[in-house]
């Protein structure tokens, strides 16, 4: 299927969720890469709609991860990511959350990885939705962890792993650790400015892997 049919089918999702009285958009990486111009690899979809709300208003799903919220909508014979806007309770084996918290946008947004995997897109008036600064570090380039950097890469070990790749693959600089009061900010801390509860974890000096091969 063209990846312009995957968006419309995504964008549809968003559509029915929407009509359906629940607050939904286009979310992480197909909002990134559309704001930089680059085709998405896949779409997905973040919702204020509960997992039984989806199941119950979309006639095919697959409850790949319920726990966590997330269910695999079937619509035009695509499979579409919806998850359920959510905080995460404690990580404790180094990948996964112990428990959730459904939540609202912003919640979901803290909750990332990284400030330009964190954005919302309204597909049907094009509104993105930004908590964390995601969109000023894209037009500088940067790959920075949402709250304390090093909480974030000790939840997921592999973030680390999917930073290196991240910038390789869009030729952007991880920001290099920077020991201040920032540092260790408590990763659910409220953005006050275009990079507030964001910060940055890799050692100086800085990481840029603009020599990688694309």
């Amino acid at each position: 299927m063209a990846m312009a049919d995957r968006e419309a089918v995504a964008t549809e999702l968003v559509r029915r969720l929407r009509a359906a009285g629940h607050e939904a958009y286009l979310a992480g990486g197909c909002v990134r890469d559309r704001l930089l111009g680059r085709e998405p690899l896949d779409y997905d979809v973040a919702t204020s709609a509960a997992p039984e709300a989806v199941q119950a208003l979309f006639p095919r799903t697959i409850p790949v991860g319920v726990q966590f919220g997330v269910i695999l909508v079937v619509a035009g014979g695509m499979p579409v990511e919806v998850a359920t806007f959510r905080s995460d309770a404690a990580y404790v084996d180094g990948r996964r959350p112990s428990a959730v918290h459904f939540g609202s946008a912003r919640e979901d947004a803290l909750r990332r990885d990284f400030t330009i995997n964190a954005l919302f897109l309204n597909p049907l008036t094009g509104d993105v939705v930004d908590f964390v600064g995601g969109q000023a570090d894209l037009r500088a380039g940067i790959i920075r962890a949402i709250g304390d950097a090093h909480a974030r890469i000790g939840e997921d070990r592999l973030r680390m792993l999917r930073a290196v790749r991240l910038a390789a693959r869009l030729g952007f600089t991880i920001e290099p650790w920077r020991p201040s009061v920032s540092a260790t900010r408590s990763s659910r801390s409220s953005p006050r400015a275009p990079h507030a509860g964001a910060s940055s974890f890799w050692p100086r000096p800085a990481f840029s892997p603009r020599c990688f091969p694309r």
